[in-house]
């Protein structure tokens, strides 16, 4: 890249991308840069960062609704939550340790990519929490969500397609979104020793209670000694999340811990060692080796996770680890990525989405990193495209 655009100011980026989109030169979008190498490669020879535009616009905590500008830091979003005893439901993971990066996550890139964790399968994704929306299109116009309403897009729901656009189709420079209140106890029940298919079936078990576990993953014995210091038992880890008020944490837990005593012998985790635990859930620990080795994220039915583990172990050489109840699985490829394979069982287990995140520069240019679309939905998405972006110039190349 030859330039990196830093603005300060909504306006001007808009008057950055006006100009490049009059000139015909594409952009690529970015705010810290903490997800470089994640997605296409984008062809573009200048940057423009969000990370000018950073800072707290409002926030009521008694409201439990924050306004900041799309560069802020997500660090300095945690702690101003933290002194109001509040969070993001949808724990956003630092992609930092996987990819080998070393730039700032910002609370933009978070809701540009649809960052969501553990926690995901029953408080929602990004855009679950997002309310409003400020960005810039690609003819350099501001456009705010409730407000200005784009040409030929009313009815479009800006906030829900500006979410996971990956910076396709506008820059964001204000986001508004709902919090809630921390949790006051958190504690994991621990069921060991049981096999991929042994643990989706537990995971469902406990699901199926009034007990409201909020995270539900299984750390298979290939990864579970890279997790919580080495604090899980020997064995499999199929590990449960409790969390609310002290009182109910405790009776939750027992009812849960005997629920799941058929399936294998059980544990419980205190909370200092749950938050960490989780944490590293979230962030793909075990897999943030300093390697380019290539990674998959894979978005399934939770009862089809094992299935496709099993699948490619047959013709690949993969390690996985499971979230989401079995249906998020994270897959480290031992040496090629073998999309076509890892996308051909998926379709034959009723289907799903695999994201490549992280591969060689030469793995990646060969590898389409996101799931392709059917062709209706491709039409669909370029006639969004065009209205958002006429000149195509924000991070082409991106989504494929």
């Amino acid at each position: 890249m030859t330039d990196v655009f830093h603005p300060t100011t909504e306006a001007e980026a808009a008057d950055l991308i006006r100009t490049h989109a009059e000139a015909g030169r594409a952009l690529a979008l970015f705010g810290g840069n903490s997800r470089s190498g994640f997605g296409n490669a984008v062809r573009a020879e200048a940057g423009l960062s969000a990370a000018g535009l950073s800072g707290i616009v409002a926030y009521n905590p008694a409201e439990m609704v924050i306004t900041a500008r799309a560069g802020t830091p997500v660090a300095e979003i945690e702690a101003a939550l933290a002194a109001n005893g509040q969070m993001m439901s949808f724990e956003p993971m630092d992609h930092r340790p996987l990819m080998g990066t070393d730039g700032e996550p910002t609370i933009g890139g978070v809701f540009a990519a649809n960052v969501s964790g553990p926690r995901r399968f029953v408080a929602g994704a990004a855009r679950d929490s997002l309310l409003g929306v400020r960005f810039v299109n690609g003819r350099g116009e501001i456009v705010r969500n409730g407000g200005r309403v784009m040409k030929n897009v009313t009815g479009l729901d800006l906030v829900k397609l500006l979410a996971g656009s990956h910076g396709t189709l506008g820059f964001l420079t204000e986001v508004t979104f709902r919090v809630l209140p921390v949790p006051k106890a958190t504690e994991t029940i621990v069921v060991s020793g049981l096999n991929d298919a042994e643990a989706a079936h537990a995971m469902a078990a406990a699901m199926a209670l009034s007990v409201e576990v909020s995270g539900a993953a299984h750390l298979p014995e290939s990864v579970k000694g890279r997790f919580a210091g080495g604090a899980l038992p020997d064995g499999e880890a199929t590990v449960l999340r409790l969390e609310g008020l002290p009182s109910s944490v405790a009776v939750r837990a027992e009812k849960l811990g005997a629920a799941m005593a058929p399936f294998g012998a059980v544990g419980r985790l205190d909370m200092a060692t749950s938050l960490s635990l989780w944490r590293e859930i979230r962030d793909v620990l075990p897999y943030a080796d300093g390697t380019k080795r290539p990674i998959w994220r894979v978005s399934v039915a939770p009862s089809a996770g094992h299935q496709l583990v099993a699948a490619l172990r047959l013709e690949a050489g993969i390690d996985a680890f499971y979230d989401w109840q079995g249906g998020l699985v994270w897959m480290r490829m031992e040496a090629d990525p073998e999309a076509a394979l890892v996308r051909r069982y998926i379709k034959a287990l009723g289907g799903g989405h695999a994201t490549l995140m992280r591969a060689s520069e030469k793995t990646r240019a060969a590898t389409p990193a996101f799931e392709p679309q059917p062709a209706p939905v491709a039409v669909l998405s370029a006639r969004v495209k065009e209205k958002f972006d006429p000149q195509a110039i924000f991070n082409p190349g991106k989504m494929g």
